[in-house]
């Protein structure tokens, strides 16, 4: 019998090429994001590619307990799973005044309380069964704070600092927690956080995100707690503890601004 991972977000980006990942290795995928029709897609590929199944789940992660209502319907279908890969999150470039808040609402939501709400229902059968990987999607953004996308970059700071802490915790239970670092990537999420036009993209050659996702694959695999992926990533999230804390801040708002 395959074993079984969730990947939320799933649809498009780095998401569907964890899916894609896990579908190789065989392990059977539970497929979660808002996109049913697109999700129905993906299912079809993975299945017809590579034979294993999967489990479409549609639902919008950022409502209220969300997780909850996909962890019931994982229950309903006697899954255990042993891979949990949260994905699923989004930004937005604005100055914090002139924000939305329900916009800002809906991302602390879904990047932080139902991040936190997946691991929490999951982790129990994975300390009984004393196993199990978790990979949380943080960013390069998690180390220093970031102006004209503050509340984003707030968010995955805590989805680090969150990550390692319980990973601390469960090392004696079977269980490794992973967080995943990329830097700006190839998928979706610049658009729909209206930062296409950022300096932090536009013009620059960035990371594909099927090799993101590989190199988040094989860090879970191993159990890695923190993976920051490419090289000069690995050196900018190292550089911010020798710089002054004013200078890095500025430096971080320099780069959010869109080009001219």
């Amino acid at each position: 019998m395959n074993k079984t991972a969730l990947v939320t977000g799933a649809s498009s980006g780095i998401g569907l090429e964890f899916a894609r990942e896990f579908a190789k290795n065989t392990i059977d995928v539970v497929l979660v994001a808002r996109n049913e029709a697109r999700l129905n897609e993906i299912a079809k590929e993975l299945s017809t590619t590579y034979g294993i199944r999967t489990y479409v789940m549609a639902t919008d992660l950022s409502k209220p307990d969300a997780a909850a209502g996909i962890f019931q319907r994982v229950k309903k279908e006697n899954l255990f799973v042993e891979y949990l890969v949260n994905n699923a999150g989004f930004g937005d470039l604005a100055l914090f005044a002139d924000a939305d808040w329900k916009k800002l609402e809906s991302m602390i939501s879904l990047n932080i309380m139902t991040l936190t709400q997946f691991c929490h229902l999951f982790v129990g059968e994975m300390k009984e069964k004393k196993r199990g990987r978790i990979l949380n999607v943080a960013s390069t953004a998690a180390f220093q704070p970031g102006p004209l996308m503050a509340v984003y970059y707030a968010s995955k700071a805590y989805v680090l600092s969150f990550s390692e802490a319980i990973n601390n915790e469960l090392k004696d239970d079977g269980i490794t927690v992973t967080a995943l670092c990329p830097g700006p990537t190839l998928s979706g999420f610049w658009d729909a956080s209206a930062a296409s036009d950022s300096k932090l993209v536009k013009g620059k050659k960035i990371a594909a995100s099927a090799d993101v996702a590989m190199y988040g694959y094989k860090a879970m695999m191993r159990g890695k707690s923190v993976a920051i992926h490419g090289f000069m990533n690995r050196m900018m999230a190292s550089s911010v503890k020798f710089v002054p804390r004013k200078l890095v801040i500025a430096i971080a708002r320099k780069m959010t601004e869109k080009s001219r």
